[in-house]
């Protein structure tokens, strides 16, 4: 289904389960798409009203020229619970996706009941590398980089035991548009929230990977020491926690919402 922002961007989302149980609305990750989450559809559409949509840039949302912002983004999301014409509900999000979430928490939280951030960061990265990825990226194309992601995403003993879904999420990357992804390289370059933690007062779960080389649990640590309402799990995983540990990471979605 497709739904249109206040900036004219078309959004593609989907939705699982009842609409009269609380809504949890799911953000990807750079380069993936909403099906990402599947293993939290299916463990949780029984009990919440699930929406998971695909970032600007990504999957079938629309591609505008860049760059975008950390604030659109977050916006986006807004704008995908005012088209449910939802006035609250819980929120999930993933490395860029749970940026996101931060920004949620500290510019949108009456909209929120509670926030999940998974392998994220106040500031993720260095700006000057995201800028030379945009760039990159935009020259050379997506198939050179998605080469390289499965190390960034998972662990080596996941990467071999899990060909199949390695392999589809690697094919989902180098297909994804190179503006697009350049675009969202831009917004993450220039964000920043290290500063704005301590206003988040709504309950928030922070999830780290122990084996996460690109947002660190240190990472994870610095966002709870800075929001009171903060609690910090960190499980056996690399960057995409939610798929090396699904089960681990449904139990602990449920807990904290529930």
């Amino acid at each position: 289904m497709l739904l249109k922002t206040d900036d004219k961007v078309q959004l593609f989302y989907q939705c699982s389960g009842d609409p009269a149980n609380p809504a949890l609305l799911f953000s990807n990750s750079l380069g993936t798409d909403w099906q990402m989450w599947q293993p939290q559809i299916e463990a949780l559409s029984r009990h919440f009203y699930v929406i998971s949509y695909d970032t600007r840039g990504h999957g079938a949302s629309d591609k505008p020229v860049g760059p975008y912002t950390l604030t659109r983004l977050g916006q986006d999301a807004l704008c995908v619970l005012g088209a449910l014409n939802i006035k609250k509900a819980h929120f999930c999000g993933i490395s860029m996706g749970g940026l996101t979430g931060l920004w949620l928490a500290i510019y949108a939280p009456e909209r929120f009941s509670r926030i999940v951030v998974a392998n994220t960061a106040a500031k993720v990265g260095q700006t000057e590398a995201w800028l030379n990825r945009a760039a990159m990226v935009r020259q050379q194309g997506m198939v050179d980089l998605a080469k390289s992601a499965p190390q960034r995403w998972f662990t080596e003993r996941f990467i071999n035991n899990n060909n199949t879904l390695v392999a589809s999420l690697t094919a989902t990357l180098a297909q994804q548009d190179a503006e697009g992804y350049a675009a969202c390289c831009e917004a993450l370059a220039e964000a920043d929230l290290r500063t704005s933690l301590t206003k988040i007062t709504i309950p928030l779960l922070v999830i780290a990977g122990n084996a996460d080389p690109v947002t660190t649990v240190a990472d994870a640590k610095d966002i709870c020491q800075a929001c009171p309402s903060a609690r910090l799990l960190s499980l056996k995983a690399s960057h995409i926690s939610n798929l090396e540990q699904p089960s681990a990471f449904n139990q602990a979605l449920k807990g904290f919402l529930r």
